[in-house]
């Protein structure tokens, strides 16, 4: 074989797999399409939470992406459903778990104590913090004071301020950043 024909052999596999790909894709995007909503509100039913609904949803569409062959399950809705419920089922049994676990009196008993060191220090840290944010500017600090300390989402933050959401995730990202870097730099001159 010719290096010419061992390219040319090699470029045509490439590109094989790129259509196959690109099926693949296809083929869960148009799953999505159709059955995400019904998906979303059966994972919903399930869990009782919107939000760890759509997760599921989203980590069953990336295990569909993941297979190595697509065609082989001969019902992918069904496959999709039954991946997400049983992604739902793992997510529930790791949550219970998880709060007997912090629910023990052997968790408690190690559970960190307030001091009134660390209460000191905790309410020092805050003082610092607040000096800092008060420094930033306007839109700045109203970014970051919506998103980290009221929980507002991106979007909303944007809408609110009539900002894209890029400039509000800069903003907010600034912030922590300058936060940050003048917390370590105050904490490294205290010594």
């Amino acid at each position: 074989m010719s290096p010419g024909q061992e390219k040319s052999d090699s470029a045509s596999a490439s590109s094989a797999d790129s259509r196959e790909d690109r099926a693949r894709a296809e083929l869960v995007e148009r799953l999505f399409r159709e059955h995400n909503e019904a998906l979303v509100r059966f994972l919903h039913a399930r869990l009782r939470s919107y939000q760890e609904a759509r997760e599921i949803a989203q980590e069953a569409y990336v295990r569909l992406l993941s297979l190595d062959e697509p065609g082989a399950v001969s019902y992918l809705r069904a496959f999709l459903f039954k991946t997400a419920a049983n992604l739902a089922v793992d997510r529930r049994r790791r949550d219970q778990t998880h709060d007997r676990a912090t629910d023990s009196p052997a968790f408690r008993e190690f559970a960190d104590k307030l001091t009134p060191e660390r209460y000191l220090a905790g309410e020092q840290q805050l003082r610092r913090l607040e000096r800092l944010v008060a420094a930033l500017p306007p839109k700045c600090r109203q970014a970051f004071v919506l998103h980290q300390i009221e929980g507002k989402d991106f979007t909303v933050i944007a809408g609110e301020l009539a900002l894209s959401e890029s400039m509000v995730r800069k903003y907010v990202m600034r912030a922590l950043l300058y936060c940050r870097a003048r917390l370590d730099w105050e904490g490294s001159n205290d010594i």
